[in-house]
Formats: structure tokens, sequence, C-alpha cells
């Protein structure tokens, strides 16, 4: 009776594990349904003074990173890891648009974006707002961010996420930092097929 009992309850946990996550071709994290009722936009500036939209760039797969050119660490490892990803796309690369979306407009002026953000990639793009516009896009995407002042200068804490926007303006993409660039590299693919 025992044995039986054991039996039951070992293929109750294999039919419960069976049916807790949903299947998805993505490495990412599917958060489209942020976006059910109201896609995701957003009107941010370029370094050369144009209001630039997320609808500019329909028909490309759109990676978007929220950071400041003065982060010491999670900012220019995301960027750099990019730059391979554009690389191991290959021709592909021509399909997609990295923008990179300052939190810190006080110090991020368009002349520092126009050559940090380049810097890792040429196609790579700067994009700032004034502090209530980039609060606002933050809050679209669900990034958070918070000055620490220290020694006379300030820090921003941030999230580290990478968002990967298909060429349609939809799935929207969650890709945790650090992920690896093949990973990223097939997320884009699919996203490319799935335009087709």
């Amino acid at each position: 009776m025992r044995s039986l009992l054991l039996l039951l309850l070992f293929m109750t946990l294999l039919v419960s594990c069976g049916k807790s996550k949903p299947s998805t071709p993505f490495q990412a994290v599917d958060i489209s349904w942020r976006y059910a009722k109201e896609p995701v936009d957003f009107n941010l500036t370029d370094p050369n003074g144009k209001l630039r939209r997320l609808s500019d760039f329909k028909g490309k797969v759109v990676v978007v990173f929220f950071g400041y050119t003065h982060c010491p660490e999670i900012c220019p490892t995301t960027l750099a890891d990019l730059a391979q990803v554009m690389r191991l796309l290959g021709k592909d690369a021509e399909k997609v648009q990295v923008l990179f979306v300052t939190l810190d407009p006080e110090r991020d002026t368009p002349k520092i974006l126009a050559e940090y953000v380049p810097f890792f990639h040429p196609s790579f793009l700067g994009l700032y707002g004034d502090a209530q516009t980039t609060a606002q896009v933050a809050k679209t995407f669900g990034v958070n961010y918070e000055k620490r002042v220290a020694k006379g200068s300030y820090m921003l804490d941030h999230s580290d996420g990478t968002y990967l926007i298909g060429a349609n303006g939809k799935p929207v993409l969650l890709s945790p930092y650090n992920q690896r660039a093949e990973l990223l590299v097939q997320d884009i693919k699919l996203l490319l097929q799935m335009a087709r």
C-alpha cells in the first residue's frame, strides 16, 4: 500500500512539473503582456538633435539597453557584448538597431553620447531625454534607477536587462545581464524570421 502511494505521489509530481512552464522558443523572457493594451514606444532625441520614436526603426529588430556613460561595469560590458552579437549576426546585423538610452541626461550630453555609444559599434545609437521624459520611458519599460551620491559625485543604480523588440513592435523580450552572445543571436534570428 505504501509503495502504491509513493508511486501515485511521484506520478503526480511528474505531471505537475510538466505543466508548470509554457514552452517558448526564446532564451529571453517574453514580456509582451506588459504592452497588451498599449504598444511600447518612446519620444527621445539622438545626438544630432533628431526626435526618435521606436516606430522609426520599423522593419528592424530593436535592441534597447538603459544605462549611463559613467557606469563602471554593467553598461560598457553590455555594449561590448552587444557589439559581439552584431559581429556574430553577420549580414543580419543590418536588420538590427541597438539603442542605448541614457538614464543620466544631466551628464550624458549629446556630444558624449555621440562619442561613447558608437565606440562599441558604429551602428549603435545613443538616445536621451530630459529628466521627466527619461523617467517616463524608464517606467514604460519597467526600468528602475536611483541616484546614489558619493564623494561629491554620484552613481546610478539601475536595472540591467536588455530589451529585444520584434520588427513589427512585438514581441518584447527581456534578456538578463551577461546573457551569452550566442543566445542573444539565437533570439534575434528568431525575431527576424517572425518578421518575414
